[in-house]
């Protein structure tokens, strides 16, 4: 019976836990409602405030399942029961935050310890299992926002953490707790971050030096799943796209590129073993005469291993540098504990081949031109794109593949990651896909290019090459690491705190003052 009335008192809480993680997930591309996220913080802690851990978590696992159900439906392209098994691991992160945070608000540095608890669990989010899923952060929603402009300075974690924060103070002005000067700094804090993030300008300035570059979009022949196993027409329609490119050079109606990029898939078969996929790549980079960067999938390194690549195909000394993918998707690209599960799931065995991660940093230099190559996935990774930062990348490009989930919203989701990429580093950001969204992304973050879906698009782009590192890119992973540390150092003393409450000293009874009367 206890039981059941403790539910009874958590249920209207976890009902407005859910509701917040919905809003939270249509802050989000393709709704795009950043602004929502600033009712989902403060709904949130509103629901966590006063409960117990194992209420904590389980209010925090409603809010994060929910957010992820209604932010990434688009899995359910391979399976409604992948897009399920997926929220529910990502919320149990958010349980564990709800867990933690129902404790750091009863702390008087509640203030801090929140905000920097939500950084902590979006890097755990990001890193584990398999690599993590980093597709869930705060930071990917501000992309139009003078909040993303933070970005340039502290990176992804400190806008991730500036918008928990501004979602913390407001709750803080609206919590019945909050003395009036408490309210009146929060409510102050909230718009001084909105104000100095206004303020920040970003340059898109060059080294002085500008390279002309193609995105080519062949199209597939068909959407979502359809279209595997159709390599050489994919390849076939990115060297015909390429053709044309090249007529309306010569027709003078376009500008000659210094480099072709073609994307992530545009063969699946290996041009290194079969001569007609070889040929088709050659006839193309001999008619534009200049290097194609191509997206190509290759047998080996072991057997039953393949992996996703770019291929720098240079019109005089033909194949060059590859850059492997590094951070291949588990499910996706390759099965974790393979032996194990493919006797019992066999729409596994779609996935072929294993594909090997790469070992080395996409870092192309191409005609005196640095460009950091990062392939689909990989651009919402951290350390992918820090590497080829400090590798001296100059332009940054993204070879994708999103037919699968063409028409999902996952295409613009991951467009808009990829322009808080260009915003944190500083570079113009090349985008080449089979299906789109193709496009170009300026060094702050404005669109110059963006394709349509299942159509083909050539898009010719003359942009700065840059030298100049932004804050953020010479911070590093440091904003990260320390809201991190601050957000477990938060924890540990909410709940020693709470240990002190539970096990303080007891004190003796008072004395019952007498009731006699003292005689005159």
């Amino acid at each position: 019976m206890e039981r059941l009335k403790a539910l009874g008192r958590i249920l209207p809480r976890l009902i407005v836990a859910v509701g917040a993680g919905a809003l939270l997930g249509l802050a989000f591309e393709p709704h795009d409602h950043p602004w929502l996220a600033f009712l989902a913080v403060p709904l949130l802690l509103a629901a966590l405030n006063g409960v117990s851990m194992k209420a904590g978590f389980l209010i925090g696992s409603g809010f994060g399942i929910t957010y992820y159900a209604v932010l990434v439906p688009w899995l359910s392209i391979i399976g409604g029961d992948a897009a399920i098994a997926l929220a529910i691991l990502e919320g149990l992160f958010y349980g564990v935050f709800g867990m933690f945070a129902s404790q750091a608000l009863k702390h008087k540095l509640w203030i801090l310890w929140v905000p920097c608890l939500w950084v902590a669990t979006e890097f755990a989010t990001a890193s584990v299992p398999f690599g993590g899923f980093p597709w869930g952060r705060l930071a990917w929603a501000f992309a139009d926002s003078p909040l993303g402009k933070l970005a340039s300075l502290v990176g992804i974690p400190g806008l991730s953490f500036a918008v928990a924060l501004i979602g913390v103070l407001l709750y803080a002005v609206l919590r019945r707790k909050s003395g009036l000067g408490l309210r009146a700094v929060a409510l102050v804090g909230a718009i001084a971050i909105f104000g100095g993030a206004s303020l920040i300008s970003l340059s898109t300035e060059g080294n002085g030096k500008d390279v002309t570059a193609a995105m080519v979009q062949g199209n597939v022949p068909g959407k979502g799943l359809e279209f595997l196993g159709r390599a050489r027409t994919v390849t076939r329609n990115h060297l015909t796209a390429t053709l044309d490119l090249q007529k309306q050079v010569e027709a003078g109606t376009q500008l000659k590129p210094d480099v072709v990029i073609w994307p992530e898939n545009s063969t699946d078969i290996d041009p290194y073993k079969d001569a007609e996929t070889k040929q088709d790549i050659e006839e193309a980079v001999k008619a534009v005469n200049v290097p194609i960067l191509v997206g190509a999938v290759l047998e080996g390194p072991g057997p039953n291993e393949r992996q996703t690549t770019g291929i720098v195909w240079d019109p005089v000394k033909g194949a060059g540098q590859v850059y492997a993918k590094r951070h291949p998707v588990p499910f996706g690209e390759y099965i974790p504990f393979r032996d194990q599960l493919l006797p019992y799931i066999k729409r596994l065995e779609m996935v072929g081949r294993q594909t090997a991660p790469g070992k080395t940093p996409g870092v192309l230099p191409i005609n005196g031109v640095t460009y950091g190559d990062v392939i689909c996935f990989e651009v919402a990774y951290d350390g992918v794109v820090a590497d080829v930062m400090k590798g001296g990348a100059q332009v940054l490009v993204v070879q994708t593949n999103n037919a699968t989930y063409g028409g999902t919203g996952q295409p613009e989701q991951q467009f808009a990651i990829t322009r808080m990429r260009a915003i944190e580093t500083g570079r113009t950001v090349l985008i080449a896909s089979t299906s789109g969204i193709s496009g170009v992304i300026q060094p702050d973050g404005k669109v110059e290019h963006k394709s349509s879906q299942f159509v083909p698009d050539v898009y010719v782009a003359q942009v700065p090459v840059r030298d100049a590192k932004t804050l953020a890119t010479t911070l590093g992973g440091w904003p990260q690491w320390i809201l991190t540390g601050l957000g477990i150092m938060g924890a540990v003393l909410a709940l020693f705190a709470r240990r002190q409450r539970r096990d303080g000293p007891e004190t003796p009874p008072a004395s019952t003052p007498s009731r006699e009367k003292v005689p005159a």
